[in-house]
This record gives structure tokens, C-alpha cells and sequence, in this order.
């Protein structure tokens, strides 16, 4: 990925955030000697720096076949959203941008087929998403449900590389920063103001 210097973020507290900001990200492989991607939601786990992506692929998924071996990519998708120039101290000398979070993340795949693995793997991502007295969870489920475990294969990613890029106006002077924290005040969507608040937070951090 790109990263020119001023949007470069080593934290991996950052990282930590947008896995729990949005755990629906993209494998990216090759198959057939081809790039292949694969949008998936995964259990996220830091120890450190050592960093582990787990999740599965239904079984028909051609991307884990030749998976093994190979150094793939895992990407989390942040908040983004549009800047206009206009929201600037001298509107008419700047371009429209994007401001954006994002993670790359790379490494080796452990393909995981033992059905008590994979039940894990089904277990913690509902665990992850249910909640109430109504709940789905696999022990209250048909146990006829656990022969269907049978059509997915599991996969963890141990990261050797961490990329990581928070885009926010850093390399404007401080009243630009303003004027597009302020510009997107206007804007509706979850998005725009996430992006906006860790733009307040690059201005101000505490």
C-alpha cells in the first residue's frame, strides 16, 4: 500500500481499532496465477505485536486450495468519506480528497479442517454478534447444524507485516484541519463523522 510518510501509523493500539470498527475485511491471493479476494468476517486477536486473523471460506471457495504456503493479504476497511476543497482557508489552491483508515495486513495461512476447530471458529463469531435472551449459539442449535461444518474450511493468518494509513488532512496546516472538521459536521452518515472525529483527535490528541 501507499503510505507517504504524514499518513504513516505505527500504533497497533490504531490497528486494534479498526478490527473492532469493522471485522468484515478482504484475503487477497493468488489462484491460477491470478489475484483472488475473498470478503470475509474474522476473529481478530493481538498479543504484543503478534498479530492473528482467524476465519473460514465456504468449502467450494477455490481461494484456500492452493492458499497454503503463499503470502497473502488481509485488508481492514476503515471509516472514509469525500473533502471538499471549499471547507479550506484558500479553497481555489486545493483539490477534492478522500480522507480514509485502513490496514494491510500480510503473512502465511494455517489452513484449520478439524471439525472441533471450526466449531471454535462458528462459536466465537456468533458469540461475537448475538446478544439477548433469544440468541443464536451453536450448543443450543440442531445437532444436525454441526454436520454442516462439513462445508467450510477454517483458516488463522499469522501477520509478519503491518501496514497501516490514517489519511486525515495531516499535511495541511491546522486551519484547513479545522474547516474540514467542521465542513463534515454537515455531512450525514457514520461514516463521515468517525473520519471526522479522528481528524479532531490528529488536532487535538489527548
Amino acid at each position: 500500500m501507499y503510505v507517504p510518510e504524514h499518513f504513516r501509523e505505527a500504533d497497533l493500539a490504531r490497528l486494534d481499532w479498526l478490527a473492532l470498527h469493522d471485522a468484515f475485511g478482504t484475503l487477497v491471493s493468488a489462484v491460477d496465477g491470478a489475484p483472488f479476494a475473498s470478503h470475509l468476517p474474522v476473529l481478530y486477536r493481538r498479543e504484543d505485536r503478534r498479530v492473528t486473523v482467524t476465519g473460514h471460506w465456504a468449502r467450494p471457495n477455490p481461494q484456500w486450495c492452493a492458499i497454503e504456503g503463499q503470502r497473502v493479504l488481509f485488508i481492514f476497511h476503515g471509516p472514509h468519506t469525500y473533502i471538499s476543497p471549499r471547507w479550506y482557508h484558500e479553497a481555489r489552491q486545493h483539490v477534492p480528497t478522500w480522507n480514509y483508515a485502513a490496514a494491510h495486513l500480510y503473512g502465511k495461512i494455517r489452513l484449520l479442517e478439524d471439525p472441533a476447530a471450526l466449531e471454535r471458529i462458528v462459536t466465537a463469531l456468533a458469540d461475537k454478534y448475538e446478544s439477548g435472551p433469544d440468541a443464536w449459539s451453536v450448543s443450543g442449535a440442531d445437532p444436525k447444524i454441526l454436520t454442516m461444518l462439513r462445508g467450510i474450511v477454517g483458516f488463522e493468518l499469522a501477520v509478519d507485516e503491518v501496514q497501516l494509513k490514517f489519511k486525515l488532512n495531516q499535511n495541511h496546516p491546522r486551519g484547513n484541519l479545522e474547516g474540514a472538521i467542521h465542513g463534515l459536521e454537515a455531512v450525514p452518515g457514520d461514516d463521515a463523522r468517525t473520519v471526522m472525529n479522528l481528524m479532531q483527535h490528529t488536532l487535538d490528541p489527548k
